[in-house]
């Protein structure tokens, strides 16, 4: 969880990231495992942020949680 590495591979190749985690734990006792981590934590891109949504995105309120006022469509 340190870099995400474990997670951005399970999300690639659409597996649980627990398994890849469980992979990389068990190669710590070949002694490669850190410094694979390492390499691949500089390599892999940053996954874009994601900005945060607006207002509503269903369309299904009718009025405004925070002033109770009716919302125009």
């Amino acid at each position: 969880m340190l870099g995400g590495v474990c997670g951005g591979l399970a999300q690639y190749f659409g597996i649980d990231s627990v398994i890849v985690r469980f992979v990389f734990a068990l190669a710590i006792l070949s002694g490669l495992s850190p410094l694979i981590y390492i390499v691949l934590w500089i390599v892999m891109p940053q996954e874009p942020a994601v900005a945060p949504p607006t207002g509503d995105p269903t369309g299904e309120w009718q009025y405004d949680p925070y002033t109770g006022e009716r919302m125009k469509k």
